[in-house]
């Protein structure tokens, strides 16, 4: 069995009175393709911005990435890397400039940006993007690069949030087949989506509701427990017992997503430095800001 990279057992977040997350447990291993699933206000998001180093729990305990979440939330950051729907590249930037952008961020020697920049334009056959700037890009495109920017440091764990929303069948299915690309190099797939389909291709996926794991299995296990045909069906059991149908569910009318509203809220005491002199380095030949090697 793969070593776990997210290990959480009785996980408590409160508000105030309010628990948000009651008790949570659960285990992620190396390289599995994890489905984090339920309803608006489930408590998915608060759980996420624990796991993300963003927030710390009111108890339990809960390490990711082999570091604790209460007093290690720095390094927690440094071993993951995060994609949500929106905002998740600069769009006033080109494909190369938020490339250089994060790969300066996450820590990367100039000469190992080059050539992963290098590699990943080759990789998405993106050579014709290399100067283009990102709000002229179709949002499949968009979103393709912000998956492979997210894991351009290769972390241990990637977060995907949403992250096949308003894009095309066909770039949801080339999307899907660079997550499992991803899986097979050992990097752990964290992923949230409001597509129960989607579901059906995580290795196992949890479901919540009113802060609570209520299910934790394989969706095949699942749909036989609860004797359905779909995860659709399972989710709708679960999540809506008794008042909705199927062909009722509109998962895709979601209100903005708190840990969302930034790329990665850790990031931005730099990144406001390297936006404005990101052109200008590059212009010259380099970036000016040192990179360790």
């Amino acid at each position: 069995m793969s070593e776990k990279v997210i290990s959480v057992h009785n996980l408590v977040k409160k508000f105030g009175n309010f628990t948000a997350n009651e008790n949570l447990n659960f285990e992620v291993y190396g390289g599995e393709i994890f489905g984090f699933l339920g309803a608006n206000g489930a408590g998915k998001t608060t759980a996420i911005r624990i796991l993300s180093g963003l927030s710390k729990p009111t108890s339990g305990d809960v390490t990711v990435a082999g570091f604790d979440a209460y007093k290690q939330t720095e390094q927690i950051k440094k071993n993951i890397g995060y994609m949500c729907q929106k905002f998740s590249l600069y769009e006033d930037l080109t494909v190369k400039e938020n490339i250089v952008l994060y790969g300066g961020i996450y820590g990367m020697s100039k000469s190992l940006i080059n050539e992963r920049l290098k590699e990943l334009l080759e990789k998405l056959r993106f050579q014709e993007y290399e100067n283009r700037i990102i709000s002229d890009l179709p949002l499949g495109l968009r979103q393709k690069l912000a998956f492979s920017v997210a894991v351009l440091h290769e972390p241990k764990i990637v977060f995907l949030d949403e992250p096949t929303g308003g894009v095309d069948p066909i770039t949801r299915r080339q999307f899907w087949e660079m997550i499992y690309e991803t899986a097979e190099r050992g990097i752990t797939v964290f992923v949230t989506t409001h597509y129960m389909d989607e579901a059906e291709y995580c290795d196992r996926i949890s479901i919540m509701n009113e802060g609570k794991i209520v299910a934790l299995d394989t969706p095949a296990n699942l749909k036989k427990q609860y004797n359905a045909t779909t995860i659709e069906d399972v989710f709708i059991k679960i999540a809506r017992p008794g008042t909705i149908q199927p062909h009722q569910v509109n998962y895709m009318n979601s209100p903005p997503n708190p840990l969302s509203a930034t790329p990665a809220v850790w990031l931005l005491p730099k990144i406001a430095h390297w936006a404005i002199t990101l052109r200008s380095s590059l212009q010259r030949g380099g970036v000016k800001r040192r990179i360790s090697k």
